[in-house]
């Protein structure tokens, strides 16, 4: 019987850590003698090679079957033990992961506290919010916004706006806690643009949108919000686009990896119904096998495969190498890293990797981030009704805004990027995208070298304007050279990236030299530097390319998966995941 290595995978958004959670249930037509204890059911992911099979044997081994999660070829079982054991029996083809709880929610430190990796208790639990009649007529100029969006006009957003793209006909679907009705989303400057809410947790479209967390609303608002300042510029970066949400966190931000599955599956099945380009996925956990191997990781290619431009967050557990999290470590992706400003936005010289942000390389070796993006202290749309903004009022204000920091905000930011970038040039592949964002980011610099190595910014500071307006030399250059999602979703086969360890414990890219391809230290420390225009990169940014997979490719021992890979089957441990971070 084949077995993932961890059944233990939780994925979660921004800023918080939480522990696996038992999702028990009641057994239906199954002994129920008050004398004795109820056998303990729990959720898990069966894969099979199609997700019609693996119901079936669910159901021969007497497990009630929840999800079809056709776009892995899975489904969602509730299982008591003796039919776990019995389903192992039917076919040794089968995996099986451990359905357990995720959290999208980000819980800000009372006076600074704490920011350790445990859940913490919160007023607000079962409280419901009433969804607002859905405003039809929109004026942002009439609207209040606070001039606290300086990243718009940082990362040349404003000079796009300019130029005449919005992001307007380009629909970017956030999987999330939901969003507000807020007019802000709702709406664009002519007409209603909230296209769809999809609900994962339950299976079913609503009427109405809503979001009881804000987390969503917030991530959505930094990359799309129509709302004006006084003087007529934009608080978002692609105010105009069209969006979906899909919900998988519920008010406190709790959820299953199915959800979170199964909403990416309705995604791709809708992406030509509501002309979905743009999939923001603000959530991060720690991987626990190689990325092809994780089932949230295979729908997410599955949306890349299908067209999709997948933006994921790094995570918050920098500055340590190889802290990158779930599905960030798909080398397909974007994945996006944090910078902040250090609450001088008009002063560029003090600008600085987030400390948080997390870094690469992943275990496969591939760098991550490919860029990163303002996430420091982001202002942005949140009612003051959420449970984030009742438990934490420090943090918003009475127009329905509220300050975060994180990748997620950075995510969203380049999502929205993205979108811009799409509306000018439709027909732009994924693979296409990621290549001109990346080959227009602008690196820190100190002096004539980079200020971080390319496992800490990427490729550097997202540059909006030459993203969207600039004369490429290829303009069909593609990323992910050497890589091929078809292999690696259904051909066996799998890649690598160039980044490999010395035995001194320095991170460093094979057949690359120079200064920001080796890299030892955690963190630069609080010294602000310039993100400068013109750096060369080597060879047309080489170390984004990927290598096949094979005997002659291991790295040395610093950075094989040796015993790491063989992770402990116990389904009650304590999983690490991304922890609110305070404001920089």
């Amino acid at each position: 019987m084949y077995k993932h290595p961890d059944k233990n995978l939780v994925p979660l958004c921004v800023a918080v850590t939480a522990v696996v959670l038992s999702l028990a249930a009641t057994p239906q037509h199954r002994d129920s003698d008050p004398q004795q204890s109820e056998p303990t059911t729990d959720s898990y992911i069966v894969q099979a090679s199609s997700a019609t099979e693996a119901a079936r044997l669910v159901r021969v081994a007497g497990g009630e079957v929840t999800h079809h999660l056709d776009i892995i070829r899975a489904v969602a079982a509730l299982l008591e033990p003796v039919e776990l054991a019995r389903l192992e029996q039917f076919d040794s083809s089968l995996r099986i992961w451990a359905d357990a709880g995720v959290s999208a929610t980000a819980r800000p430190p009372r006076g600074g506290g704490s920011t350790d990796d445990s859940t913490s208790g919160g007023k607000g639990g079962g409280r419901k919010g009433a969804v607002e009649t859905l405003v039809q007529a929109f004026d942002p100029s009439a609207a209040t916004a606070t001039p606290g969006t300086a990243w718009v006009t940082n990362v040349a957003a404003d000079a796009v706006h300019a130029g005449g793209v919005d992001g307007y006909g380009v629909t970017i679907a956030f999987l999330d806690t939901g969003a507000a009705p807020l007019p802000g989303l709702l709406n664009n400057s002519t007409s209603l643009r909230m296209l769809a809410t999809y609900d994962a947790t339950r299976d079913q479209m609503l009427l109405a949108t809503l979001d009881l967390s804000g987390h969503g609303t917030h991530v959505s608002a930094v990359a799309v919000s129509s709302v004006r300042n006084g003087d007529g510029s934009a608080t978002s970066i692609a105010p105009e686009a069209d969006l979906v949400e899909v919900i998988a966190f519920d008010e406190q931000g709790q959820g299953r990896y199915a959800d979170a599955i199964r909403g990416i599956q309705w995604i791709v099945a809708n992406q030509e119904r509501y002309n979905i380009r743009v999939l923001n996925c603000s959530f991060s956990a720690t991987p626990r096998s190689y990325y092809w191997d994780d089932p949230l990781n295979q729908a997410v290619m599955e949306a890349w495969r299908a067209g999709i431009v997948v933006v994921a967050s790094a995570g918050n557990r920098g500055p340590d190498p190889m802290t990158v999290g779930v599905p960030g470590n798909v080398p397909y992706v974007i994945t996006v890293g944090a910078m902040t400003d250090s609450y001088t936005p008009y002063d560029a010289t003090d600008d600085r990797l987030a400390s948080f942000s997390s870094t690469g390389p992943t275990f496969e070796g591939f760098v991550k981030p490919e860029v990163v993006a303002p996430g420091g202290h982001v202002e942005a749309l949140m009612p003051a009704s959420t449970f984030l903004a009742l438990e934490y009022t420090e943090f918003s204000d009475v127009n329905d805004r509220f300050t975060m920091s994180g990748t997620s905000q950075a995510t969203g930011l380049v999502s929205g990027i993205v979108a811009l970038m799409l509306q000018q040039s439709p027909w732009l592949t994924p693979d296409q995208v990621k290549h001109r964002l990346m080959a227009t980011a602008r690196p820190a610099v100190d002096g004539d070298k980079l200020a971080y190595s390319v496992f800490q910014q990427g490729a550097g500071l997202v540059d909006a304007y030459r993203a969207v307006f600039g004369a490429f030399a290829d303009p069909a250059a593609s990323a992910n050279r050497g890589l091929d999602v078809e292999l690696d979703l259904y051909g066996g086969q799998h890649f690598r990236g160039r980044a490999n360890q010395s035995p001194n414990g320095s991170f460093y890219l094979e057949g690359l030299k120079g200064d920001g391809y080796t890299w030892s230290d955690g963190y630069a420390g609080t010294v602000g530097y310039l993100w400068a225009d013109g750096y060369l990169w080597a060879d047309g940014l080489l170390w984004s390319d990927g290598l096949l997979w094979s005997d002659g490719l291991l790295w040395s021992d610093g950075l094989l998966w040796s015993d790491g890979l063989l992770w402990s089957d116990a389904l009650s441990s304590t999983v690490a995941i991304n922890k609110w971070v305070p404001q920089e």
